[in-house]
């Protein structure tokens, strides 16, 4: 008895010791393709092996050994790239029921439509989105149910409902006063801005969003003009750093830009006049750029089939061409530039389509990819877990057929996704 007691003990540990290797074994998956990119000098690795256990990657490069027994995706002749990132994103809102429509949706709706978006943004290739603006948390609850496995999605920063003064671009202005209603995040002064970042804080906001100024698609405000003052942005800004939270301002020019950047905010969303001094202090500053351009071709397009209202189509018409003109100027000071869309305004999986218009104002291929994966995961906050094929990241990747530095289309083709070691889009 002795003699087989001290045998169990000495098998027990092998056998538990194979067990586990079996098991890390089974949860490795090893993914070929032709060639890789390393987003941070712009370069192909070739060939591209990726070893990911569980929803990390554990390897990458061109001589890493494939495990036993681990499960091989090979994507062929595929060009392999990091997940890409939409900083600028209202994945509860279509086009069609933005605002422009007499048709009013409820919050279970909204967050229905979300899930719908969610997918077909991930399908394109976006494993990741910061969500800035929705109505009744409605972009929250969608970033819980991704978390907890419920819904197809990218992983979210969600800001819950922008804040924005009365009558302004953050608030509803295309009801009649008798309705007396108001946007979620209306908030005039500084201890009401403080209250209410402190409330969409209290609800599940990962990031703030506030309208630094008038905007497009909305009635009764210039683009150009600011909205909420100085003191009122210094205080957004500085009880959402205290309580850890970035700061998003959604301004277009004029004094917005500038006090925004003063106020300390991370990022200035569209910036459409931007002007050499406002380029300058976010230069000092840091502050991302997040320009949102494509939507402008979709937008004026489209304008009749979605029943825009001819007052905010008399301003896209304005407003969305100049962008182009001072975005480029931007661009060639040297803003640091974030990767945006505004998809809700045009139809959520199109998000690629932005690369080529920031290629035509001058950046090169590899730049405008750094746009939406080192850029933006900085921007999140996410350097360590996005933004690039790494030891200890996210396995979230894409592949797509060409090679996207020659043209830069390609990424709105993607054929294949992965986000934490799951393929979502499996291999076209």
């Amino acid at each position: 008895m002795k003699r087989i007691g001290l045998a169990l003990a000495l098998v027990t540990p092998l056998m538990f010791s194979a067990h586990t290797a079996f098991a890390e074994q089974t949860n490795t998956i090893v993914v070929k393709a032709a060639r890789m990119l390393n987003v941070n000098d712009g370069k192909w690795v070739f060939p591209a092996v990726v070893v990911i256990r569980n929803d990390k990657i554990v390897a990458a490069g061109s001589n890493v050994a494939v495990p036993s027994g681990a499960k091989v995706i090979d994507l062929g002749n595929k060009s392999l790239l990091p997940g890409l990132i939409d900083m600028h994103t209202h994945l509860t809102a279509d086009p069609e029921n933005a605002g422009y429509s007499v048709v009013a949706l409820s919050m279970p709706r909204v967050a229905l439509i979300g899930a719908k978006n969610a997918r077909l943004t991930v399908e394109a290739g976006f494993t990741a989105v910061r969500d800035v603006g929705a109505e009744g948390y409605t972009d929250i609850a969608l970033r819980d149910a991704i978390d907890a496995g419920d819904v197809v999605g990218p992983r979210m920063l969600a800001s819950g409902p922008a804040l924005g003064i009365t009558g302004g671009h953050c608030d509803d202005t295309m009801h009649a006063p008798e309705y007396k209603i108001s946007g979620t995040g209306v908030a005039d002064g500084v201890d009401a801005v403080m209250k209410k970042t402190r409330e969409v804080i209290k609800y599940g906001a990962s990031v703030i969003k506030f309208c630094a100024t008038g905007g497009v698609l909305s009635f009764g405000d210039d683009p150009r003009t600011s909205q909420y003052t100085l003191d009122e942005m210094k205080t957004i800004v500085s009880e959402a750093h205290r309580l850890g939270r970035k700061v998003a301002a959604h301004a277009h020019g004029g004094d917005g830009i500038k006090n925004a950047v003063l106020a300390g905010v991370d990022s200035i969303e569209h910036g459409s006049y931007i002007d050499e001094e406002g380029a300058k202090l976010m230069k000092e500053h840091k502050t991302f750029l997040v320009p949102t351009l494509y939507l402008g071709d979709w937008l004026i397009a489209n304008a009749e089939a979605i029943k825009l209202p001819l007052p905010l189509l008399e301003k896209a018409k304005v407003v969305l061409p100049d962008a182009r003109k001072h975005i480029a100027k931007a661009i060639a000071a040297g803003v640091p530039i974030a990767f945006g869309t505004d998809s809700a305004v045009y139809p959520h999986g199109l998000n690629g389509r932005e690369f080529a218009v920031l290629v035509k104002l001058g950046m090169t291929p590899a730049d405008a990819i750094r746009t939406a994966t080192v850029n933006a995961s900085k921007l999140m906050g996410w350097e360590d877990k996005v933004g690039s094929i790494d030891k200890d990241k996210f396995a979230d990747m894409i592949a797509v057929d060409g090679d996207p530095l020659k043209d830069v289309t390609e990424l709105e083709r993607v054929k294949w996704v992965m986000k934490g070691g799951k393929v979502v889009k499996a291999a076209q």
